[in-house]
């Protein structure tokens, strides 16, 4: 019985050799099959990137290059009709000694637009009054030729805010702005 026993150890021991190659063997394909699909996945992941960045960036240079206004798509300021009727304005400033200040304001607004013309036309009182009140609230120094700009601003959207109910100016300037100040 020995014998048997010694036997079956021995071939317990060789079909065990076989099966530890068949494990390994079986390893090796296994390990490749994962490595291939882990690549395959990476290659389409990089290729649907790839695809995405190029849509989008096509669609965002052209998008870029659309003019935001119509002064750009023209190449040109839109031209205006100016209201000239106001006529000079004369009054003081708000200083100690006051300065006299003498303006002659123009009106700019849409070109052909009857509306705006008519209103103006209407509220030319209102207008005058409105201009001599502004320039009567500031100071000679308010009104130097460096804060030009943003007194036409001020001019331009308190006649916009205050004066006209229907319709818009959309320039203002000075045919004559005289400041004199007293010593």
């Amino acid at each position: 019985m020995a014998d048997d026993e010694e036997i079956n150890l021995e071939d317990g021991a060789a079909g065990a050799a076989p099966a530890k190659k068949g494990k390994l063997g079986g390893l090796l394909p296994g390990l490749l099959k994962w490595i291939i699909i882990g690549l395959a996945a990476i290659i389409v992941v990089v290729v649907v990137v790839v695809v995405t960045v190029q849509i989008t960036s096509r669609n965002t240079a052209s998008a870029g290059a659309i003019p935001s206004s119509e002064e750009y798509v023209s190449g040109q300021r839109e031209i205006y009709d100016w209201y000239t009727s106001l006529g000079v304005i004369q009054t003081t400033t708000c200083d100690e000694p006051p300065a006299t200040v003498r303006v002659d304001v123009v009106l700019g607004y849409k070109k052909d637009d009857k509306a705006t013309s008519t209103e103006i036309t209407q509220r030319t009182v209102e207008l005058k009054s409105f201009l001599r009140r502004y320039f009567n609230s500031k100071t000679a120094y308010e009104l130097r030729a460096a804060n030009e700009d943003a007194v036409l601003n001020e001019i331009k959207n308190g006649i916009n805010d205050k004066i006209l109910s229907s319709s818009r100016i959309r320039a203002v300037e000075f045919q004559q702005k005289d400041v004199i100040e007293q010593n």
